[in-house]
């Protein structure tokens, strides 16, 4: 951290667990959890998923304390153009779940969904594309493919004019060889990294590798705004921010990182505010006509109350954050 690491019990005296509900599952979960820090700069997030270890989700005990402790940079923009994003639900859905956004001009659509096939994949991007034709359209697999489906998968997709699919096969040589193996069939569909980049020890090998065309960014993930910035800078690749299934909190920091960068190519995928039913504010950062706003965020008592999850939940996230801040101790 580029700035000296407050006491592990100024930070829990200071933090508050909240769980959201969710309109819809998302990444298999309809609940989601987060412990929020209030710093001398404002607050921040820390919300690894429960399955993440110490080692990775220190990163975003990273981001949340510099949220906390520190200003956010000089925006360059006032507002951010967004994607919309479609989970993984039956087609006959796809127009009731988009109508939660408010006239979106960038649609990504969940596919690769454990216990789905292609054909369901199929009509959920047929269907948005029908609903939404003037719209950019692009796919997220969360690595849910191997490469032989990746690439059978995608070479059917792209018939519906995708901007991108992001991160189809797990790892950077999966990826490097998808893409590969797509340019050999003549079909130029744009590879973005996700998984590949927040999950690796050197995220900047993606573009070293030639595996991906543009690289997906996540504040909490990559250890905070600054650190993310040092990787944009020196990736050599187009960047698109995305959020973690933040709560409103959380969606503040990614919107100042991508205020903060030189160039903004696509829309980030930061409106997934949308997909709670309950935000720890009354004015929770959502987009209007595909842009969100660039502000800080800051929790009401009273939604702080609403959503605890109990002593039970606050013990396990007071623990988590004693494991995760140890690594960030180490040299």
């Amino acid at each position: 951290m580029n700035f000296p690491l407050p006491a592990v019990e100024e930070i829990l005296s200071n933090s508050h667990v909240v769980r959201l509900p969710m309109q819809v599952k998302f990444r298999g979960v309809t609940q989601r959890e987060a412990l929020l820090i209030q710093g001398p700069a404002g607050w921040g997030e820390f919300s690894a998923f429960l399955e993440y270890g110490p080692a990775e989700a220190s990163r975003w005990l990273a981001a949340a304390i510099e949220a906390a402790y520190q200003p956010f940079p000089e925006p360059r923009r006032t507002s951010i153009p967004v994607n919309a994003t479609l989970p993984a639900v039956p087609a006959g859905d796809v127009g009731r779940v988009l109508e939660r956004y408010d006239d979106p001009h960038t649609i990504k659509i969940k596919v690769a969904e454990q216990g789905q096939d292609l054909s369901q994949d199929l009509a959920r991007v047929a269907e948005t594309r029908r609903l939404y034709p003037e719209a950019a359209l692009r796919v997220d697999a969360n690595m849910g493919w191997d490469i032989p489906t990746a690439v059978h998968a995608l070479s059917a997709l792209s018939e519906f004019d995708l901007q991108y699919a992001e991160q189809p096969v797990p790892g950077i040589t999966g990826l490097a060889e998808v893409r590969s193996q797509l340019r050999n069939a003549g079909i130029g569909l744009k590879i973005a990294a996700d998984e590949a980049v927040r999950k690796h020890t050197d995220p900047l090998e993606v573009s070293r590798l030639g595996a991906a065309d543009l690289m997906i960014i996540k504040a909490q993930p990559l250890g905070g705004i600054q650190a993310v910035l040092d990787i944009a800078a020196h990736a050599e690749l187009d960047v698109v921010v995305s959020s973690a299934l933040d709560t409103s909190v959380g969606l503040a920091q990614a919107a100042a990182l991508a205020s903060a960068l030189p160039e903004l190519p696509y829309a980030c995928g930061l409106s997934t505010g949308n997909l709670f039913a309950d935000d720890v504010t009354d004015t929770p950062l959502l987009a209007t006509a595909g842009y969100l706003p660039v502000r800080r965020v800051e929790p009401q008592a009273h939604k702080l109350s609403t959503l605890y999850p109990g002593r039970e939940r606050e013990a396990w996230w007071h623990l988590r954050v004693r494991e995760c801040y140890q690594q960030l101790l180490e040299p």
